[in-house]
């Protein structure tokens, strides 16, 4: 897939690519690009261009990742966007999903046992999820800028193991919950109800499996090098 460049219309992202949408959202750009390029919205926006295109190119070609150009960048630059990608997960995407699930739910007539148990399941996998999120915002994100600011480490110890092997329990869960509706789900609800909710969670572990990509191979492997250096 060709991927985009800095001399491209902004207005391109969408018309080839409109899962961007909620992307580009998270750096504070919305509609309306008339005929400027990707390079001059970002100017205007104050964005580093090369950041905006290595992320944008990155959600659009699966077998795209430019390790050593992400790690090239500012961890506050890449925190940043998290943090925007953490408030869309928990003010937009997890809202929706519940809403669907919900219609879903009320479209069952009767024996609703295996949606009565995806509903648990996906309750207890928001309750993980929500936690993960709180965990990096709160104590991983402020670690890792205490750590670049003052070149000091903490004593509270390192929050990078951590936050590694939360991302891997997170992606199989969510996996779990799809291969149990696909596989297992007795068939007592709407078609169209149902089609939506699997269809708005498959987007979500798309959209989750990038995120973790770039916190596990970039922002990670950036701290876990600078903690070194200061160790020495």
């Amino acid at each position: 897939m060709e991927l985009f460049r800095r001399e491209d219309k902004m207005s391109s992202l969408i018309t080839r690519n409109y899962n961007l949408l909620p992307v580009i959202n998270r750096f504070g750009i919305r509609l309306g690009f008339k005929e400027k390029t990707i390079a001059e919205v970002c100017q205007e926006k104050s964005i580093d261009t090369g950041f905006f295109l290595a992320i944008v190119n990155t959600y659009t070609d699966e077998s795209y990742f430019p390790e050593a150009e992400f790690l090239s960048f500012s961890p506050v630059l890449l925190i940043d966007y998290l943090k925007n990608t953490h408030q869309y997960y928990i003010n937009y995407v997890l809202p929706k999903i519940e809403r669907l699930l919900n219609q879903v739910m009320e479209s069952c007539p009767e024996n609703c046992s295996s949606l009565k148990m995806i509903n648990t399941f996906y309750q207890k996998y928001k309750t993980e999820l929500l936690l993960h999120l709180k965990l990096e915002d709160e104590k991983v994100f402020p670690y890792i800028i205490n750590l670049y600011e003052n070149k000091t480490l903490s004593a509270e110890g390192s929050f990078i193991e951590v936050i590694e092997n939360e991302h891997t329990n997170v992606e199989v869960k969510l996996s779990d919950l799809e291969n149990l509706i696909i596989r297992h789900l007795s068939p007592n609800y709407e078609d169209n109800a149902m089609n939506e909710f699997l269809t708005a969670l498959l987007q979500f572990e798309n959209d989750l499996n990038d995120h973790a990509r770039i916190e596990d191979h970039i922002l990670i492997t950036k701290v876990i090098e600078f903690e070194k250096k200061l160790r020495k």
